[in-house]
């Protein structure tokens, strides 16, 4: 089930809703969210959901192990845990099992295919058919699992790390866990942030009407943007060797389509969480206004990019070792980013063009690359390093890429047929999108931002949207949402 649906929109949405207002006390509203969150995840993957809660309940106990330094005192209040103090050995076990089991649950779905692939590869190049693998075993991967499981890990670290109290409540950390409105894609919420908002939080008619904008926003982002600029990147990207233009209006195309449609989710799900009365953080600040890689960093992905900094890179070191060990660290966070985003080399290329960028940028200074260049030359060049670095996030495999850059730089010759392409991609209906995306990305504020003084101005805007948007989906038969298959 995705957010950009007539299932969604018409009938599980109000009976969530339904269920949780109806519901008279926190508890039991955290209940009623937990198993239509259930539904939710249930609904695409049931196979999947006896994996999340299982994981859930394990963090959830190990979380109390840590806590309590044991199973005793299960009873007694629940104190943070000391900043920079001592643990046991019992608190040490209890943070590696999480560590340990929530890892190895994320390695074995998201890298098993890729690791056995590399192995057959690896074998044949050696001239070694005897070594390869046969009736391998392949593993699907579960909906959601990298943002779920990051957000597990988070809590394991922050009660180890004395940065926040473990969780009594087993009910409240399911519903911190499943809640459907990002347990998905996001945006990443760690527990230290919900914290009391789990304990108490208010229900407003402003926070309503604001949660009902930002779907709205949300929504229209995907459906009349993302949706027909991605449209334009498959037909280009699938056609094989294609013209000049046609390559560079196809990844432009594709740059927009997974803006809009990652930003459209997470703000369709801070909407969705202002409904029940959660506040979630922004998770995207216009990144491709950026003028460095450094800021588009600050911009892009924000839920996973802090998550980045906190569990891995200041963990390496940070930038306290010398500027040689700073510059392995970046990198070498990067490149886990890129991984975390899918098993492919190409991810690993993708994150290692951005941790390159980022070490070169810091290594630069004062005398940045970008000094005494006007603000839009800065933010072009910002954008088309961003751009290259997409094609590599979008293609199968390495030779596809390079194929594809040919193209984009004259090198590569266009298949036979190629211009007929151009038929397609340029009709109106994709051109008009393509550039109203193009004016959205670098000229709009942020819908986050544009909600937070909800005038009645801007509440008309925002149903007209999403009237706009439920109409125009009924004629898209091309609906995918891309944060899915991470």
């Amino acid at each position: 089930m995705v957010f950009s649906s007539y299932l969604f929109v018409f009938y599980f949405l109000p009976f969530s809703l339904i269920v949780y207002y109806a519901l008279p006390w926190r508890p039991a509203r955290h209940l009623g969210l937990t198993i239509s969150s259930f539904i939710f995840y249930g609904w695409g993957s049931p196979k999947f959901l006896f994996l999340m809660i299982g994981t859930t309940l394990l963090d959830y106990l190990l979380g109390r192990v840590q806590a309590h330094n044991g199973f005793r005192n299960w009873n007694q209040p629940i104190q943070a845990l000391e900043k920079g103090g001592p643990r046991s050995r019992i608190q040490k076990t209890a943070f590696l099992t999480a560590l340990i089991v929530d890892l190895g649950l994320l390695g074995f779905f998201k890298y098993f295919n890729f690791s056995v692939d590399n192995y057959q590869a690896l074998a044949g190049a050696l001239g070694l058919p005897q070594g390869q693998l046969e009736g391998v075993l392949r593993v699907t991967l579960p909906i959601g699992i990298s943002f779920y499981v990051f957000q597990e890990i988070s809590y394991a670290i922050d009660i180890y790390r004395g940065e926040t109290r473990a969780m009594r409540s087993l009910n409240d950390y399911f519903c911190f866990v499943a809640q459907y409105q990002q347990m998905v894609a996001g945006p990443i919420v760690r527990y230290a942030e919900l914290a009391d908002q789990m304990e108490q939080r208010t229900h407003t008619v402003d926070k309503f009407a604001r949660g009902v904008a930002l779907f709205s926003l949300g929504l229209a982002m995907k459906v009349l943007l993302a949706n027909p600029c991605g449209k334009i990147a498959d037909m280009v990207f699938n056609a094989g060797p294609v013209g000049t233009a046609e390559a560079w209006y196809g990844t432009v195309a594709y740059a927009f389509q997974i803006f809009f449609d990652f930003a459209g989710y997470s703000e369709m799900a801070i909407g969705l969480g202002l409904l029940m009365g959660f506040v979630f953080a922004k998770n995207f600040d216009n990144p491709y206004q950026a003028q460095s890689i450094t800021e588009f960093w600050r911009r892009w992905h924000i839920s996973l990019s802090t998550l980045l900094r906190d569990y891995v890179y200041i963990p390496l070191g940070g930038n306290r070792g010398g500027e040689t060990r700073t510059y392995f660290n970046l990198l070498l966070t990067m490149l886990l980013g890129g991984l975390w985003h899918g098993a492919s080399w190409n991810f690993v290329i993708w994150g290692g063009i951005h941790g390159g960028w980022l070490a070169f940028e810091r290594g630069q200074g004062k005398n940045s690359l970008y000094r005494g260049l006007p603000k839009a030359a800065r933010i072009g060049l910002t954008f088309l390093i961003v751009l290259l670095a997409w094609v590599f996030f979008r293609t199968a495999d390495l030779p596809t890429a390079l194929s594809h850059l040919g193209c984009m730089f004259g090198l590569t010759t266009p298949q036979p047929g190629a211009d007929l392409i151009a038929g397609v991609i340029y009709q109106p209906y994709y051109v008009v999108s393509f550039v109203m995306a193009g004016v959205v990305a670098w000229t709009f504020p942020t819908v986050w931002e544009w909600t937070q003084n909800l005038t009645w101005h801007k509440a008309s805007i925002s149903l007209g949207a999403l009237w706009v948007s439920l109409l125009v989906l009924m004629t898209q038969a091309y609906n995918p949402f891309i944060y899915f298959i991470f």
